[in-house]
């Protein structure tokens, strides 16, 4: 019997010719990642350990995004606790604010995760670079510091569902609607400590920054990760970028599944997220007339570059609504310059959108955009529980670029065809 990708990596990197799910091994990490929230925890279980350095200086990754800008007396104070781990430990893939961006879009861009890398973060999003092939998860504060001290972490292996998508994709369907369907259809522990692998004819034609959007949003559906089969697409993004040679992983034909779903995406419109979770999924024809206050676009699940170009095709020539406010997180300063150069911030700006740093900020309820009582938003974040933005008495509903853009023109809900 064959191995699945996430087998062939678990197994590798524990010295182990084969892997069976359900295993337990105890395996080589090839990147650990730590933030301004969950790295302090860490830090202190370091000490306790008795350790005196970490494992490798260059194998780590420290990057202070989710209360940055220091919002509060207590944030500046993790993020002085970041920054000084990483001066005395020599830490080379430190990211200071200014020269950074949010974890999950500059590690890739950085080329400091690859395909069939076993990565964990003390952050659950870590998913997220599953799309480029690796196995990738998120960790507790505690096993972040064994691993930053022994390089090394434990798992069960864990089982993979199948998700094969195909059909052509309709205009304004992006990589967001795609996972928004796939959580829609198991819910939010349908894929629970299972590989959510990603594959088919749609997925084989999506950029990669759909990819990422896709495999972000797996813990959304209780995944251990999200795993796509490294493609001519997925090299010509890492051979620009990578810090270290890597080595491509993928399923064997003869592979056991735990479960394979297919997905017709043929008649498949924009999706809505709606609250109190991002399994409640609707159409976006479904969806009558909800008024909204703010829209948020960006964060680790739709802060790339190509999300913004959506949104601002949408919003050239057009103005926000006057009762509703607009914030626009980029991933990285990368990020943010690019979109300077291609005259995307002015498009933003000029139709009454307030551009950010980049930052977690209002995704989970941070800073810089938290709703009030009875508020309502439009986000293209990953999590839509109940007070997750703000006030227990908001709302939040998912989307992607194009649909967020449109519902802050119309100031509703709405879809890109209404302001076409």
């Amino acid at each position: 019997m064959g191995m699945t990708a996430a087998e062939k990596i678990l197994a590798k990197h524990a010295g182990k010719k084969e892997v069976k799910a359900g295993d337990f091994v105890f395996a080589n990490i090839d990147l650990v990642l730590g933030n301004d929230i969950t790295s302090p925890v860490a830090f202190e279980q370091f000490k306790s350990l008795g350790a005196k350095e970490v494992f490798d200086k260059e194998r780590i990754a420290l990057v202070p995004d989710h209360f940055t800008p220091n919002k509060d007396l207590k944030s500046a104070a993790n993020a002085k606790m970041v920054r000084e781990f990483a001066r005395q430990h020599q830490i080379s893939n430190y990211f200071e604010v200014g020269r950074m961006g949010i974890e999950h879009v500059l590690l890739p861009e950085q080329g400091l995760v690859l395909p069939g890398e076993l990565i964990v973060g003390s952050d659950s999003h870590t998913c997220t670079y599953g799309a480029l092939g690796a196995f990738a998860t998120g960790i507790g504060s505690t096993d972040a510091a064994v691993a930053m001290a022994t390089g090394k972490a434990w798992f069960r292996v864990p089982e993979t569902i199948k998700f094969i998508f195909k059909g052509d994709l309709q205009k304004w369907v992006s990589g967001k609607d795609l996972i928004l369907a796939a959580i829609g259809k198991i819910g939010v522990d349908g894929a629970l400590y299972q590989v959510m692998e990603f594959c088919g004819e749609v997925i084989e034609g999506l950029s990669m920054d759909s990819r990422f959007t896709m495999c972000n949003m797996a813990i959304e559906a209780g995944g251990k990760t999200a795993f796509i089969a490294p493609d001519d697409i997925t090299l010509e993004y890492v051979s620009e970028r990578a810090q270290r040679d890597y080595q491509i992983e993928i399923s064997d034909k003869d592979a056991q599944y735990a479960e394979t779903i297919e997905i017709d995406v043929s008649e498949l419109e924009p999706l809505v997220a709606c609250p109190p979770s991002p399994a409640n999924v609707q159409p976006i024809s479904k969806i009558d007339n909800i008024k909204i206050d703010q829209v948020v676009i960006g964060s680790c699940t739709n802060g790339r570059l190509e999300d913004l170009r959506i949104a601002a095709e949408i919003l050239k020539g057009r103005k926000i609504h006057p009762n509703v406010r607009m914030l626009v997180f980029p991933g990285t300063q990368q990020i943010y310059r690019e979109a300077l150069k291609e005259g995307i911030i002015d498009i933003f700006v000029e139709a009454g959108a307030a551009f950010s740093t980049p930052t977690c900020g209002p995704c989970l309820g941070g800073h810089m955009g938290l709703l009030a009582e009875g508020e309502r938003a439009v986000s293209t974040t990953n999590r839509n529980f109940v007070g997750r933005m703000g006030h227990p008495n908001s709302e939040v509903f998912l989307t992607n670029p194009a649909l967020a853009a449109a519902s802050g023109i119309l100031g509703r809900i709405a879809s890109p065809e209404e302001v076409e």
